[in-house]
């Protein structure tokens, strides 16, 4: 009975795991050499005496943000090595939510044994100026998934770090990069957005068929047995991951075609493969980029509906209409008459953020109209939205 733990890791299939691991950073990245680029020129402080460099990336999951990112940096740290020290700083402000955890996060970077507790903000970052002064080296710090820590502490350690140099004899020391699925530049404060530049903004967009094709190439060319795949299988792949132009989604189906056919006892992947696992995938996803241009009431029937269908799988008109009106309120801001809010609904429809059928009422008064949104988590999108709204209202207000 125990001969199927003999074709788990047999290596039929499989070579080598650790290169569908999406830590893992291939030397060459398919698809981004103009954007790349494109971020060396907005980084170009970080070659040079007395500079810094600031960037902004965004794009949706799956674009390669973070990948593009920690490539940009190792090749920085290399080519440089000899005329240089750079040093990067990788932190994920998912789990780094607050101005103090960030400045713990690079101190501990330059001294393991600096106390966690009992300083204040003020006081870690004159550590961190102290710390980078002695070290002599440039750091770039990256800040990825930032809307986590815009979120729960709006931007004033963005402000702090941009400033690191204010008052010191020795200037350039630490460039910033933020990474985020959202245009951030929407939520930042002038002051920030002027240290920033708006052009230092580099949006990745979507990779399609023939980059996922590419990926998914090189992926198998890494991990996967020689002659256990073919092209027509890698096709396939591109195309069923095309929908949301997602690498990370296109190497999670080529694993899983592979362990199934392993698993199975076989040394080829089949078309058979590769429908079983991408049946089983989300082929929608709501655009973050597409939310950013929706008009403000829009934006706020959207988070009403996404609060809703949190506890429940469908609201009907008349809830999202009273509930529209409970965020505004919550907003300060003015309610739009029933007509323009069954504008913007149609809006959302149209645009795929939900969906929407009609239900016959009882003893045939009419029909009424149910929302819901099958293809994305309503937390996820309200968390965006609850973002943009403020410094929507924020940026309305200063005209």
């Amino acid at each position: 009975m125990s001969d199927y733990l003999d074709r788990i890791g047999a290596g039929l299939v499989i070579e080598h795991t650790e290169y569908f691991s999406f830590d893992y950073i291939p030397s060459e990245l398919v698809g981004r050499d103009k954007e790349i680029t494109n971020l060396a020129s907005m980084m170009r402080g970080v070659f040079e005496n007395n500079s810094s460099g600031r960037a902004i990336i965004t794009g949706r999951v799956g674009s390669g943000k973070t990948a593009m990112t920690r490539r940009f940096c190792t090749d920085v740290e290399k080519k440089f090595a000899e005329k240089k020290s750079i040093k990067a700083i990788h932190i994920n402000c998912r789990n780094v939510t607050t101005k103090p955890q960030v400045f713990q996060h690079l101190i501990k970077t330059f001294d393991e044994r600096h106390p966690e507790r009992g300083l204040g903000s003020g006081e870690l970052l004159r550590s961190i100026r102290r710390l980078m002064r002695n070290e002599n080296t440039h750091f770039i710090v990256v800040l990825d998934e930032v809307d986590h820590l815009l979120r729960r502490s709006g931007d004033d350690v963005l402000y702090q770090l941009l400033r690191i140099d204010e008052g010191e004899k020795t200037q350039g020391t630490l460039s910033l990069i933020l990474i985020s699925q959202e245009n951030v530049l929407n939520v930042l404060e002038s002051a920030v957005i002027s240290r920033f530049g708006r052009s230092n903004h580099l949006r990745l967009a979507p990779y399609n068929e023939e980059g996922l094709y590419n990926i998914a190439k090189q992926r198998a060319e890494l991990a996967l047995v020689p002659g256990s795949y073919s092209d027509e299988i890698l096709q396939l792949i591109a195309e069923s991951s095309s929908s949301n132009g997602d690498a990370r989604l296109a190497i999670e189906l080529l694993e899983a075609s592979a362990k199934r056919c392993e698993n199975a006892g076989r040394k080829e992947i089949t078309i058979k493969d590769v429908n079983a696992v991408s049946s089983t995938q989300p082929q929608v996803m709501v655009d973050g980029a597409a939310i950013e241009t929706l008009p403000l009431h829009s934006m706020i029937a959207f988070l009403a509906i996404c609060r809703r269908l949190n506890k429940a799988s469908q609201i009907v008109t008349g809830d999202v209409e009273k509930l529209y009106r409970v965020v505004c309120e919550e907003y300060e801001v003015k309610p739009r008459g029933h007509t323009t809010l069954w504008k913007y609904l149609k809006m959302m429809v149209k645009c795929n953020f939900v969906m929407s059928r009609y239900t016959a009422l009882e003893g045939g008064r009419g029909r009424t109209q149910y929302f819901s949104m099958p293809h994305a988590l309503p937390s996820d999108v309200a968390k965006r939205l609850e973002l943009l709204i403020p410094a929507i209202i924020r940026n309305n207000s200063k005209k």
